[in-house]
């Protein structure tokens, strides 16, 4: 006889998808209209204008019905030519999987190597970027906030980097797990790709991403050869959407218009980002009182390029981070993330993104306190305490 399923309502703290909001799955439940409805372009158009103010960007936005992944792919191919030369910065399992994609597609990606744990040294970046005097590298890729190891990399110094060496590389940059969560200034940090998603800080489901395109990115795309027909800018500029090779997914953007009102009305960017940090930094707070008795440890070990959107927690040696997540979600009904790649198994992942306040923060860690008990993972007892300790002070 299996066991019972948990009873109550599931603790979902993955690092995306994320929590939707009631109000959300709410309004995304529309009727079927005309994607062409004088009525439904208005709520596209407030969308596309309340997108743009997310990503604090005057340029175009491009729209897919696909994943984060779909996004990677729409911006290697209106950029590029085949066999163009490709810098990719190392941060995790996400950069790994854009510097693959990019050589499926028949580019040169090469990946600036970096510590996982404390991420890249930019003086490296410098050192290669001046090395590359016939600017044969056409872009630069990076990842703002990677996901697998709850690390941060900052974008400004990256765009500074590129302007002191003179180097003329495209800045492309996944906001996927950063967007709506912590700051990110697209204009402002001359990115010339800003690459989304629907499912983590828009707090919707998965099945939507974006491109937000600066004119050197469009001049580049003028000149890109690289074969393209459903996720081509140039056709897609044809239409009235100015995104879409097909179908417009109506239902989304009912969706995302009140995402968007949650997000810049109801709290305003600077309250989201200031919630975020502060359920981030109880969460590390708790895992460093763990880290005693030979307990689990924060994986990241920057402390300037700590993630506000996700922690990955390293268990002790000899202890599976798939077993404690199991006993959490089987025993106790609280959903975390696993370790991607080659952190299969040695981290599990809190995500601390979207639609999240203090009582479903502690009510997971207080969750992951009882299993690491049950599955006798050594730690320090009392970490909830130094979280609460933390979010109390104000």
């Amino acid at each position: 006889m299996t066991s019972p399923k948990p009873r109550g309502r599931q603790f979902f703290a993955n690092p995306g998808p994320t929590n939707i909001p009631d109000s959300v799955l709410h309004a995304q439940a529309h009727v079927t209209i005309d994607f062409n409805d004088p009525a439904f372009l208005e709520v596209y158009d407030r969308c596309v204008a309340g997108v743009k103010q997310v990503l604090k960007t005057q340029s175009e936005v491009f729209f897919y019905t696909a994943s984060g992944h779909g996004a990677w792919e729409a911006a290697l191919v209106n950029l590029c030519s085949p066999g163009d030369a490709l810098l990719v910065i190392e941060t995790g399992y996400f950069s790994e999987g854009w510097a693959h994609m990019a050589a499926d597609l028949g580019l040169q990606p090469e990946t600036l190597a970096s510590d996982w744990r404390r991420g890249v040294d930019l003086a490296a970046l410098e050192a290669r970027l001046r090395e590359d005097r016939d600017h044969k590298l056409k872009a630069l890729c990076v990842v703002h906030n990677e996901t697998a190891t709850g690390m941060s990399l900052p974008v400004p110094e990256v765009r500074r980097i590129l302007d002191r060496t003179g180097h003329p590389a495209l800045l492309l940059v996944d906001t996927i797990s950063s967007l709506g969560s912590f700051d990110f200034r697209m204009d402002e940090w001359g990115v010339d790709c800003a690459v989304g998603g629907s499912q983590k800080g828009l707090m919707l489901p998965t099945g939507m991403s974006f491109t937000g395109v600066s004119a050197k990115g469009m001049a580049a795309h003028a000149t890109s050869t690289m074969p393209k027909h459903y996720l081509s800018w140039t056709q897609m500029l044809t239409r009235r959407h100015r995104s879409f090779v097909g179908t417009v997914p109506t239902s989304f953007f009912y969706g995302l218009q009140e995402a968007l009102r949650l997000l810049l009305e109801e709290e305003g960017l600077d309250r989201v980002f200031a919630r975020h940090a502060r359920l981030a930094e109880a969460v590390r707070r708790c895992v460093r009182h763990w880290s005693g008795n030979n307990g689990p440890q924060l994986y990241c070990q920057n402390a300037d390029r700590f993630s506000d959107s996700v922690t990955a927690i390293l268990l002790p040696e000899g202890h599976d981070a798939n077993v404690l997540r199991n006993v959490a979600l089987q025993k106790y009904n609280v959903s975390l993330g696993g370790g991607l790649g080659r952190l299969n198994g040695q981290v599990f992942r809190i995500g601390h993104l979207g639609d999240l306040n203090e009582p479903m923060i502690l009510g997971t860690l207080s969750t992951v306190e009882l299993a690491m008990q049950v599955a006798k993972v050594p730690h320090t007892p009392g970490g909830v305490a130094a979280a609460i300790a933390f979010l109390a002070e104000g």
